[in-house]
């Protein structure tokens, strides 16, 4: 027998009032004002979902906002919030200055760069894993939407196509951009993944 789960990962509007500054896990209120970019969203995505979001204002606002885009339609429950799809903890870093903290070419830090007082992306892709290995369980063959962070997609990417953390840092993930990904089931056979899209923009 033969199970698809599939994922459907919303990276959250943009932040306002950051001044180009680095948030991570501060929790920043986001624009939600685009709203044929809402609607494109609410029609990608399928109805009766499974809607997860993370602890922070910013992905709770953008689904929010996706889901009044399409007023009347069968949505699914109210979101799930889920800690382990939080955005890096950038610590001390947090609240700087993005010109003056970063240091890689394709994200804030190397993958296994610590910031003072927070965590590596190898933690934050460890946690990801394990937030959804329990909802493919819990969830087996249903479809998920996930509005949650850059981080946490790149995450995703990276457990879905078995990549080490630092190549996983090098996806683009912009904001309100859909990457879907498939995990199919199989009896008698390891778990599979198919990566169908990849931060596409709204439309």
């Amino acid at each position: 027998m033969r199970t698809l789960t599939r994922w459907y990962w919303i990276r959250h509007a943009p932040a306002v009032d950051h001044d180009g500054r680095l948030y991570g896990q501060r929790d920043v209120d986001c624009d939600c004002s685009d709203a044929p970019a809402m609607a494109a969203l609410a029609r990608a995505i399928p109805t009766d979902a499974v809607w997860v979001t993370t602890p922070l204002k910013r992905t709770r606002e953008t689904a929010a906002a996706i889901r009044k885009a399409e007023e009347g339609a069968a949505l699914g429950a109210e979101p799930i919030v889920e800690p382990l799809l939080m955005e890096q903890n950038f610590g001390a870093w947090q609240g700087q200055k993005r010109s003056e903290v970063i240091k890689h070419r394709t994200w804030i830090a190397a993958a296994e760069e610590v910031p003072p007082g927070g965590e590596n992306f190898v933690s934050v892709m460890m946690r990801v894993r394990c937030a959804i290995e329990r909802m493919n369980q819990e969830y087996m063959g249903r479809d998920i939407v996930a509005v949650a962070h850059g981080g946490t997609i790149r995450s995703a990417l990276g457990v879905a196509l078995d990549l080490a953390p630092e190549l996983a840092l090098a996806f683009a993930v912009d904001n309100l951009s859909l990457t879907v990904l498939e995990r199919f089931s199989e009896t008698g056979r390891s778990h599979d993944w198919r990566v169908v899209t990849v931060n596409r923009p709204p439309r």
